[in-house]
């Protein structure tokens, strides 16, 4: 992955964690932020 589009995919990113917060509150970040870290734990757990 080149700097362009690493630079571009964190933008997007952090302007669609932006427009959540905005449109719907923190309820959802939480949520993600759980299911994420049951993801790397499940993918740890097979690695």
């Amino acid at each position: 992955m080149t700097n362009p589009i690493a630079l571009i995919l964190g933008l997007l990113i952090a302007a669609l964690v932006a427009l959540d917060l905005m449109l719907f509150g923190s309820q959802h970040m939480v949520f993600l932020g759980k299911r994420m870290f049951d993801l790397i734990e499940w993918m740890a757990f097979w690695r």
